[in-house]
């Protein structure tokens, strides 16, 4: 949308009809005593929480509790397991250690190396992202907080934006978050960030991630993204930016402190010829089910910036096809784009969340069947593999052989991408490395190169 046009359309308050935001009020780990709404739970429930958030890192703010979560329906409530510790989430042997330890009173030092030695357990980094995606500059130096894994998007993590306004029990970046340096990706540096970007000319998508980037003051994120508006960068078509603040604390975006310098920066960026997509992860139609996420939603595609969804089907949340159809219809309704239905990365508590590929296929296809073709943008069930963004695009059979029929929707190599290829059938599996060739092939048609791709990197890194 021009400025001249927002300028001659009538103003309306940000917040009009909305009630008045609630104080934004965090609890972590050492304040879930404090939690009024816990009370309703046992107290083992509440020692299992605090067990698991031992280890998982553990956010919620005050307007998750009294606007999303039903308490009537705790603990199946699809809200309150997105954003509380449940006992499930850790493996048997690694909630008997820790809660051991917790009964016992156990000393800070002695906690601290076996919640660590359970973390290294648990993936902290999937798909070869520290490994393999992390660029580097002219003399071979690593540049931390970014990653250039696809030819034509670079992601970048400013320091600014490692935390979020609530935490979600699956989040594949968990280790973001639990105050692991060696676990973190984190830049400051804007000037490395341009940098690289000048020199990089293929990239035409820069999406700010994190964390989230939207808890940043506005100061902040404008001096990452206003100096893409000068001609060296016009190389650089569309700025996504992650966040789940629309969810969250979509007062962000109407009346917190910078809210009306964060929707004009947009709105800057918009006119200076970018495609800003905010990249809005929604695991649940109750999330877009409040007056206040409505009015952000509204706030944010007045600046004329694109609200693209995407999230993860998760067991105990979303593995349901009416959800997932509810969901999509929501979107489309309030002008958001269905972007990406996720398979559960492996990582962190993914034995709690996980759900078998071909069931994910089932709910994918169940759920499309129930809308119309303005929600069937949503791509899926992809997996976020260390070769690219793998996608489920059915089972079948030929030849006599059930099979796993897949394509990259990305790849580190662009050629692989949209060549159909085969898998086993494999009631069982839940994630691409359970999987392997059909048709008695030894290899995947990529696996070669990948493999030459991969030592390459490693050898960079050494």
């Amino acid at each position: 949308m021009s400025a001249q046009l927002r300028s001659v359309m009538p103003a309306v308050p940000p917040s009009a009809g909305v009630a008045a935001p609630t104080p934004f009020k965090v609890y972590t780990q050492r304040d879930l005593e404090r939690i009024e709404a816990l009370s309703r739970l046992t107290p083992e429930q509440r020692f299992e929480m605090k067990v698991v958030s031992s280890v998982l890192p553990f956010r919620v703010n005050q307007y998750v509790i009294d606007e999303l979560i039903d308490w009537k329906n705790v603990p199946d409530d699809p809200m309150f397991q997105l954003t509380f510790p449940q006992r499930g989430m850790l493996a048997p042997e690694h909630y008997d250690r820790i809660a051991e330890l917790v009964r016992s009173g156990a000393g800070k030092e002695e906690m601290e190396r076996a919640v660590g030695a359970v973390r290294h357990e648990l993936n902290p980094h999937p798909a070869d992202q520290m490994a393999l995606n992390m660029p580097r500059d002219e003399h071979g130096n690593r540049l931390e907080g970014m990653q250039h894994k696809y030819r034509e998007t670079v992601l970048f993590f400013p320091s600014q934006g490692q935390t979020c306004h609530s935490y979600c029990t699956f989040c594949f970046r968990w280790a973001q978050f639990v105050g692991d340096k060696e676990l973190r990706i984190a830049a400051s540096e804007a000037e490395t960030l341009h940098a690289y970007l000048r020199q990089h000319t293929e990239v035409t998508d820069l999406l700010f991630t994190g964390g989230d980037p939207m808890v940043m003051k506005t100061r902040h994120l404008r001096d990452y993204l206003e100096p893409m508006l000068a001609p060296e960068y016009d190389h650089i078509q569309t700025i996504r930016i992650g966040t789940k603040a629309l969810t969250f604390w979509p007062h962000r975006f109407l009346d917190a402190e910078d809210a009306d310098d964060l929707i004009r920066l947009l709105e800057r960026m918009v006119d200076g010829g970018k495609h800003v997509a905010i990249m809005a992860h929604y695991n649940h139609w109750k999330e877009l089910d409040t007056d206040v996420a409505r009015a952000a939603i509204r706030r944010v595609r007045a600046t004329g910036a694109v609200i693209r969804a995407q999230g993860p089907l998760i067991a105990h949340i979303n593995d349901d096809p009416a959800v997932w159809a509810r969901l999509w219809r929501d979107e489309v309704k309030l002008g958001i784009v269905p972007y990406y239905m996720f398979v559960e990365r492996d990582t962190g508590a993914r034995n709690y969340f996980e759900v078998p590929l071909v069931r994910a296929w089932e709910i994918y296809r169940e759920a499309m069947q129930q809308v119309s073709g303005l929600a069937r943008t949503a791509r899926g069930p992809s997996m976020s593999a260390s070769p690219g963004k793998v996608e489920v695009q059915g089972v079948t059979e030929i030849g006599g052989e059930k099979v796993f029929v897949l394509r990259f929707i990305q790849g580190r190599n662009p050629e692989w991408v949209q060549r159909p290829f085969f898998a086993k059938f494999d009631p069982e599996a839940t994630w691409f490395d359970d999987l392997e060739p059909a048709f008695g092939e030894e290899k995947w048609f990529w696996e070669d190169e990948y493999a030459a791709i991969r030592e390459e990197k490693l050898g960079q890194a050494a």
